[in-house]
């Protein structure tokens, strides 16, 4: 160790060597290295991770089980039984391999969602916890068959508005295209305040009976007048309906089948060609037009100007046309389509969604990972456990508000 030579015919000498300061250093500086290299060894052991703990993890998450069941000793000898492997515990799973599914999901959508025409969806919601959720939807386009649709994020906002939504929308488009975001059309839409009504009124009433009934008996309100604010208020309505269970009561049920109409089962289809989309629109706005009277007449006049209102529905009215060989001109006029559009961007619309209803599907898978028993559920968490489980071969769809190349 000392690199030196001793006289060993007596003892004296060896020992006399070793409590030099030279060689009790160099004894410290052996050992110091020796450790090293041992936690070195353990540290290369730990990082090859177990294939068998990755597939479980991932079919966990993506099946909505909690990882905490695998801590039930049943479960575990059951797994032990038929697996023939040591099962992991739930920490183990949590700090090791969550993470580099998530990441992994992420790498396979940029790999996929790169190099293609896309749409772009964003909606928010007010969850149990009177957070906002906004999530981003992203589906890519095809000439001749319907692309593949991701869950590409989703953050927790402070307030909903168009700031924080148009800032959402640039974040998410800098996981596909870091530092190099490629946009073809800006997004155009108006955010009300809305939906913050409707949220804020729920955390109102949420737990207080004493002002649910003040609600009551301040404002009772006619039929027609309970007619009008469910006509007003029909998606929220409808969402709130939807929450419910019809196990609980045959109320509830009859109101599903009320709101649930073939119209809006049209819509809810996945992978429809657009002009079929837009044959249902166009259906609803001829029966529409046939209402007459006091009330007829403003609902017909809501329609129109809301259609009226909406430039981008007259984009896609005029591709339909185009892709179905209705507009017989032989040169388009493309001074009336959004800038940087070309012959060869309108194939890509043949499949393109026009409706918002399919992002609540990822509101659903949402609120099922958050129930009851898991509200301790960090955000950060909850979002990868989101986009996991959402992005599997069965994914979601929703309407696009921005096309990007």
């Amino acid at each position: 160790m000392c690199e030196i030579k001793i006289k060993f015919e007596k003892k004296f000498n060896v020992s006399q060597h070793i409590k030099t300061d030279k060689h009790q250093k160099n004894v410290k500086r052996k050992n110091e290295q020796a450790q090293r290299k041992v936690q070195q060894l353990l540290t290369n052991q730990n990082s090859v991770k177990s294939d068998f703990n990755m597939d479980l993890c991932q079919a966990m998450v993506s099946a909505n089980i909690p990882l905490n069941k695998l801590s039930n000793n049943v479960f575990r000898t059951f797994l032990e039984k038929y697996t023939g492997k040591s099962i992991p515990m739930e920490a183990t799973l949590r700090k090791g391999y969550i993470d580099d599914i998530f990441n992994s999901t992420l790498d396979n959508m940029k790999m996929e969602i790169q190099q293609n025409n896309i749409w772009v969806s964003i909606d928010e919601t007010c969850d149990v916890e009177g957070r906002f959720i906004a999530n981003v939807i992203v589906g890519i386009l095809r000439p001749d068959c319907p692309g593949r649709i991701f869950l590409l994020h989703s953050e927790q906002l402070d307030k909903a508005n168009h700031s924080t939504i148009c800032k959402l929308f640039d974040k998410a488009m800098g996981i596909i295209w870091p530092g190099n975001i490629k946009i073809a059309e800006q997004i155009r839409g108006q955010f009300g305040t809305v939906d913050e009504l409707i949220s804020n009124m729920k955390k109102i009433f949420r737990k207080a009976p004493y002002r649910v009934e003040m609600f009551k008996l301040e404002a009772p309100g006619s039929w027609i007048e309970a007619a009008i604010y469910y006509c007003e208020n029909f998606r929220a309505i409808r969402h709130v309906v939807n929450c419910l269970d019809e196990i609980d009561a045959d109320s509830i049920r009859k109101v599903k089948l009320c709101i649930i109409k073939p119209a809006i089962i049209k819509l809810q289809k996945k992978n429809v060609l657009l002009f079929d989309s837009l044959a249902v629109v166009q259906n609803v706005q001829q029966k529409f037009s046939l209402l007459k009277g006091n009330h007829g007449k403003p609902v017909l006049t809501k329609l129109q100007t809301v259609f009226e209102k909406n430039n981008g529905l007259g984009v896609l009215e005029k591709i339909s046309k185009i892709l179905d060989g209705e507009d017989s001109s032989e040169l388009i006029d493309f001074s009336k389509f959004p800038d940087d559009y070309s012959s060869d961007d309108i194939v890509y619309f043949k499949y393109a969604p026009i409706t918002s209803v399919d992002v609540e599907r990822s509101y659903s898978a949402f609120k099922t990972i958050l129930s009851n028993n898991r509200r301790a559920f960090e955000f950060e968490n909850l979002r990868k456990h989101l986009i996991i489980q959402c992005n599997r071969e069965e994914n979601i769809v929703q309407s696009p508000i921005a096309v990007a190349r």
